[in-house]
């Protein structure tokens, strides 16, 4: 049997938000990836962690606050947190679903590292929010401090973080080993851990990035065929939220990029998604990017769900 592999992006919907709902959300998914390994797939995900790191933020910031000695933890520890916490339930909950279907394979969950470049514009332009409501008091030393704080109509002031565009994954070699020797690959959790180069050194962002694009980039680098965006919509849409909705089931590249260019995608949601998919069938040969929601898995693989791009 030739090799088939696919890089999985699973999304909020995908693992919930807080330990109960991960843990079960991460039964539900173990269920749908071993259907995909029985059917012969090579697997890698990559996994959101945006409400996970922002609980590890809050709680190590309020638990610096609290206990002299404590000290708050940077957002590239959280990162590295979250990795760590969501890999492990992940992790478990596939192989245990393997192992009840007579499948022996690893998995394994790949602390992994993103590089950044300081000179992207948006490092400068802070688009993610962070952790929990903050009060004045607290808006006013995250400010002094040099972080960027934003009053949101209805909540209160929230910190936000920079989303700058990943370059080079660090542990790209190490993926690509346990890929080739059958394992299956949790890697670059929450869009990897954000780190930029100085010198023999890495150093961590005061950002996050954006898982989507990783994913991308991760199927580009370990020569995926497919690229499966997992989200909370059955389909790509026009005209999203308007009484014109209209689903997209294909588009090739030069539809892609006009859509995009006409502004159609939600540029914190839908948008990343829709560019991760362009940029990784644009840089290979049969290449294939669905985006879909977790229920509608199977079908979108088999091209009767979802939205496909090809590149013609």
């Amino acid at each position: 049997m030739s090799r088939k592999r696919i890089v999985m992006a699973l999304g909020h919907k995908a693992l919930g938000t807080n330990l109960p709902e991960q843990k079960k959300a991460s039964q539900n998914m173990s269920r749908i990836i071993a259907d995909l390994i029985q059917d012969g797939w090579q697997v890698a995900l990559v996994h959101s962690n945006a409400p996970q790191v922002g609980m590890i933020h809050t709680a190590m910031n309020d638990f610096g606050k609290q206990h002299p000695g404590y000290t708050p933890a940077p957002m590239s520890v959280c990162s590295a947190m979250s990795q760590g916490y969501i890999g492990y339930d992940l992790q478990n909950a596939i192989r245990g679903e393997l192992i009840r279907r007579g499948i022996y394979k690893p998995v394994s969950t790949i602390l992994t590292q993103v590089t950044v470049d300081p000179y992207d514009e948006a490092t400068h332009i802070p688009q993610k929010f962070i952790g929990r409501v903050l009060t004045d008091e607290e808006a006013r030393a995250e400010e002094e401090k040099g972080n960027f704080v934003r009053w949101v109509e209805g909540q209160g002031f929230r910190r936000m973080v920079a989303a700058p565009r990943p370059v080079a994954i660090v542990e790209i070699d190490a993926i690509r080993a346990l890929l080739n020797a059958g394992q299956i690959v949790i890697a670059c959790g929450g869009g990897g851990i954000p780190v930029m180069v100085q010198g023999s050194s890495l150093k961590g962002a005061s950002a996050v990035i954006e898982k989507d694009l990783t994913a991308g980039l991760l199927a580009r680098e370990v020569d995926a065929d497919v690229l499966m965006i997992l989200t909370a919509v059955d389909n790509v849409t026009l005209n999203y939220g308007q009484e014109n909705e209209c689903p997209i089931y294909t588009m090739n590249l030069e539809q892609a990029k006009d859509y995009i260019a006409q502004g159609h995608f939600e540029f914190a949601s839908m948008l990343p998604k829709v560019e991760a998919g362009v940029d990784f069938v644009e840089h290979g040969s049969g290449r294939r990017a669905v985006i879909t929601s977790p229920e509608r898995t199977a079908e979108a693989l088999a091209g009767k769900a979802g939205t496909t791009i090809l590149d013609s």
